[in-house]
């Protein structure tokens, strides 16, 4: 990974929350489940506008959980187009935490998603072409 990559974020911002106190586990952390579901949720955006179709999350891998999130922090996923296939493309997705008071994000899980789309009966089906500049 290049020093950029650690120290601005890469991609098309997909959504953008805020870490709250139900999101917690235990230990008063936010749980990385959460984390996780947030990813898949700006990493589904993505995947529908880049295959101008429904997707559905067939795969998650290489998941980096790289610092901890807390409550308050805002938490903001970016996506990179890595690989489109006959049916399926794969998106590497980035969560970034801006904390409370400080003025730069930092990097605190990243994994690659592949989704498939799908059509009104939930099949598989053909992506179509894709927007090059979706891809960069």
């Amino acid at each position: 990974m290049t020093e950029k990559a650690d120290t601005e974020p890469n991609g098309d911002l997909c959504i953008r929350t805020l870490a709250m106190p139900a999101d917690t586990n235990a230990n008063g952390d936010i749980f990385g489940g959460w984390l996780l579901s947030q990813m898949d949720v700006g990493g589904g955006v993505f995947a529908s506008k880049v295959a101008k179709s429904r997707t559905v999350t067939v795969a998650i891998e290489a998941m980096n959980f790289r610092k901890a999130v807390y409550v308050g922090d805002l938490v903001s996923v970016y996506a990179n187009l890595v690989r489109v296939g006959r049916t399926s493309l794969t998106v590497h997705l980035e969560a970034w935490a801006l904390r409370r008071r400080e003025e730069h994000p930092f990097l605190v899980t990243d994994g690659n998603f592949t989704y498939v789309s799908i059509d009104d009966h939930g099949r598989p089906q053909e992506i179509g072409s894709t927007d090059a500049s979706i891809a960069t």
